[in-house]
């Protein structure tokens, strides 16, 4: 299947953080990245974090740094958030966010944390593993279910608000597999962090 860079989202986010999206993702894929999520946190007073991956689902340093440079100005002239904030642009990471059909597919048979937007049928949040991904959503299997229960549980995309990879043994020998095949060398990191995201002048980089 070919990577689609616009493939919908599975994902809750605030109003503001909404609108924040609508104005990184068509920035992010004019470079060949996909927008992974947007998420403002109060670390450091006001730090906006972006997600974002290559069609690999891999995103290194440069891949940051062409991100940050090409966002920032718009960023200013958009100014969605009106105070002082921090820029951070990074890899998704190993325990990674799941927004797509496509993660999913790609980490069948990991473990999950799935959060859904409202109850359904008394429940909101499951982990177990991922045991089958189709084109309305993905089925969880319980490893703690009570017995007489189904341990599995499908999952409609409409209905997940948060979900993300829980990291176990076989997520980290993934990643040691994959970096193996596409080593990072050892200077470069995942995260670009602008400390004044009005003033590209002052940047650090830090590991994630």
């Amino acid at each position: 299947m070919a990577f689609d860079l616009t493939e919908k989202r599975y994902i809750k986010e605030t109003g503001l953080e909404a609108r924040i999206s609508r104005i990184v993702e068509p920035v992010a894929n004019g470079l060949g990245y996909s927008l992974v999520r947007v998420k403002i946190t109060q670390e450091n007073g006001c730090t906006l974090q972006i997600m974002a991956e290559d069609a690999n689902g891999r995103f290194n340093i440069t891949d940051c740094e062409n991100l940050s440079k090409d966002l920032s100005p718009v960023l200013d002239v958009e100014d969605p958030i009106e105070r002082e904030y921090h820029l951070e642009v990074s890899s998704p990471g190993i325990d990674r966010a799941l927004v797509r059909r496509r993660d999913y597919e790609r980490f069948l048979g990991h473990e999950a944390k799935i959060e859904l937007m409202d109850m359904v049928n008394g429940r909101k949040r499951f982990r177990g593993g991922i045991t089958a991904v189709d084109a309305d959503g993905v089925t969880i299997t319980l490893p703690d279910a009570p017995g007489g229960t189904d341990p599995n549980h499908k999952l409609a995309f409409s209905t997940i608000g948060e979900a993300k990879l829980v990291m176990t043994d076989k997520l980290m020998d993934m990643a040691r597999a994959e970096q193996e095949l596409h080593p990072i060398d050892d200077d470069e990191t995942e995260t670009v962090e602008y400390a004044d995201a009005d003033n590209d002048d002052d940047m650090s980089e830090e590991s994630k």
